[in-house]
């Protein structure tokens, strides 16, 4: 991206087996006054999903409209802010981590 479009976050969390394990993965792009203007959002576990390059859960804004991928499925977003869709994509990962968890037990 150019035109004063800056990548503002770029992380990785690793988690525990004990947590359910994979990683978190955030990106998070910005133009000159702030505005969010792309984003990738993903929780990636090989155990869970084997496709998508184990890409259980995600939410980007790539090819300029924002969608959610859930286990190779696709599905557009209607829309709506990046906190809105940062919001939920924590609400979703904290379900699947529940569940993940829940399973173990």
């Amino acid at each position: 991206m150019s035109g004063g479009v800056r990548e503002v976050v770029d992380e990785r969390h690793y988690l525990a087996k004990a947590k359910g394990g994979g990683m978190l993965r955030r990106g998070i792009w910005v133009d000159r006054t702030g505005k969010v203007v792309r984003y990738n959002l993903a929780y990636i576990n090989h155990s869970l999903y084997g496709g998508d390059n184990g890409r259980v859960l995600g939410y980007d804004s790539a090819h300029g409209r924002p969608h959610r991928h859930f286990k190779g499925e696709l599905t557009a977003l209607s829309g709506g802010s990046f906190a809105h869709v940062d919001a939920l994509f924590q609400r979703e990962w904290a379900k699947i981590m529940k569940e993940v968890t829940h399973a173990k037990d």
